[in-house]
């Protein structure tokens, strides 16, 4: 019975952790990639890396600290946190169920970020702005990891657990971001580059006109379409027809062969 409660417990420690730290990890991350991608990198890593400095000075200063703490004093600093945190999310949890409060919807705090920092002046050198609001999301949400590990670990005895588990989910939610966006980016650059050499190639004459015209606004908008429905068309042939992989490579053999004789 003693073991069936403790291994629950457990295993309540390990997913309230992984939990909390992963939407963290997914909230910064948020915010990390839109100070990026509408600033500049440069400042935007300057503030992370900020960030992760004064959250590693902050528990180097507040770990050893705990163990001089009364046990009794810590319970109660521990059990407050822990509600003031609970009624917290309580509220936010009772007021988007009824429709009183948008649910958390992270590509609206991305577009909130762009149009904050759109709407201030960058520096020439070293952005300000950037560096204090990668500074400031990084710090902000990794603090609120720190917390629920030291609350969590210590309420249950076992603070060395928590932070191995908040440690893994960190780690795991970076790779599969950094993972999506590469993919993503690559992607974007294969459309993006076989939709300007179709249209390339409509407007010296390789293929039909209309391929190599431009709309209003100067999009190649019939050359992104033709590379849309080729790239569907042959992922639906492929699917429903296994032999089209080998067709489809003798083709894209044949096609650079023809390239390759045509343009050198």
């Amino acid at each position: 019975m003693i073991g069936t409660t403790v291994s629950s417990g457990v295993a309540v420690l390990v997913v309230a952790v992984f939990l909390t730290s992963c939407v963290e990890m997914v909230e910064a991350l948020t915010i990390v990639l839109a100070v990026g991608h509408t600033r500049g990198w440069r400042s935007c890593f300057e503030g992370v890396a900020a960030a992760l400095a004064a959250l590693v000075v902050l528990v180097a200063f507040v770990g050893p600290a705990l163990v001089r703490v009364p046990l009794a004093t810590l319970h109660l600093v521990i059990g407050t946190i822990l509600l003031i945190f609970g009624m917290q999310w309580l509220r936010k949890a009772i007021l988007r169920s009824s429709g009183l409060k948008a649910k958390n919807d992270e590509d609206v705090r991305y577009q909130s970020t762009v149009a904050q920092l759109q709407s201030s002046d960058s520096a020439p050198r070293r952005d300000q702005v950037a560096f204090v609001v990668a500074f400031k999301g990084v710090f902000l949400e990794g603090l609120e990891v720190v917390i629920a590990v030291i609350t969590l670990g210590t309420s249950a005895h076992r603070l060395g657990l928590a932070a191995m588990v908040a440690a893994i989910a960190v780690v795991l939610v970076a790779i599969v971001v950094t993972v999506l966006v590469s993919t993503a980016a690559t992607l974007w650059t294969t459309i993006l580059y076989l939709s300007r050499s179709v249209y390339a190639m409509g407007r010296d004459g390789v293929l039909p006109s209309p391929i190599g015209v431009r709309d209003e606004r100067g999009v190649p908008v019939n050359s992104l379409l033709v590379v849309f429905f080729c790239v569907g068309g042959f992922t639906l042939l492929t699917g429903f027809w296994p032999s089209a992989n080998e067709i489809l490579n003798l083709v894209l053999n044949g096609t650079a062969v023809f390239l390759g004789a045509l343009f050198c």
